[in-house]
């Protein structure tokens, strides 16, 4: 590994831990297409899909554990959800990464676009909520749909290397009907969880490059914790419609990288 392939990696691990923080995604729906099509047009490296999942995976675990900690001072982490929804995922998480060597890359592009084009428009539904959110511990869900919905997430997520959060927050908020701050700090502890399960996944698939890895950790790590406390401050209907737009702007990149070949 270069330099300057380090240095990129770390730049970008930083982006994808600042959205993470910022808007409760993993980093995955920022950090695919940053990996895919960033370090070859800066000339420093061409990554594959299959480097790029396992990649994503690593890099949303200790982005979205660090998020957390962050909104859990906030009290916008409601602890039951974040179990019943979490081991969920991470069970399911954990065989879809496991079959993913399985699935070809192209397949894998595929599922990944069509994904992010439901979760945007699900994004784009007006949402009524109190004009004081409640805390995140007296909000009430529904237990068993939590978890169907999440078994189904959870697998397609570790098959496509992506922990979920770019669909996981849509369906929390439209589906479950959770509130926009306890849904972003909760995701967080969700899609760690199943970070846990899919990284392992990827990690006895022998699909992570260590060294590659470890850049992109380092500044998530750091770019985490000033996404998170900007999320305190930036409007609950303004954090849903940025989501939605980088959404829709990663699945067309991703179908034009798709198609265009």
């Amino acid at each position: 590994m270069t330099f300057s392939l380090a240095i990129t990696l770390l730049a970008l691990g930083l982006i994808g831990g600042f959205f993470s923080g910022w808007l409760g995604i993993g980093g995955g729906i920022i950090m695919a297409p940053l990996l895919l099509y960033v370090p070859s047009w800066l000339g420093v490296g061409e990554l594959g899909m299959k480097t790029v999942a396992g990649l994503t995976m690593v890099q949303s675990l200790f982005a979205t554990g660090s998020s957390v900690l962050v909104h859990r001072r906030f009290k916008f982490v409601n602890r039951p959800l974040v179990l019943w929804a979490g081991l969920s995922i991470a069970a399911a998480a954990l065989a879809g990464a496991l079959l993913s060597s399985l699935v070809p890359a192209e397949v894998l592009l595929g599922i990944f676009a069509a994904m992010a084009m439901a979760a945007a428009g699900l994004m784009f539904i007006p949402k009524r909520e109190p004009e004081t959110e409640p805390p995140a511990a007296s909000v009430i869900f529904n237990h068993g749909l939590t978890v169907a919905v999440f078994l189904f997430l959870g697998f397609i997520g570790g098959l496509v290397g992506q922990t979920g959060a770019f669909i996981i927050i849509p369906v929390m908020l439209y589906i479950l009907r959770i509130p926009t701050r306890t849904t972003i700090g909760s995701s967080l502890g969700i899609v760690f969880l199943a970070g846990i399960a899919g990284t392992l996944g990827k990690a006895i698939a022998g699909q992570i490059e260590y060294d590659l890895a470890l850049f992109l950790v380092a500044g998530a790590l750091v770019g985490a914790q000033a996404g998170g406390y900007l999320s305190q401050a930036t409007g609950r209907a303004t954090l849903r419609h940025i989501l939605a737009l980088l959404i829709v702007l990663a699945a067309l990149r991703i179908i034009w990288g798709l198609v265009g070949g």
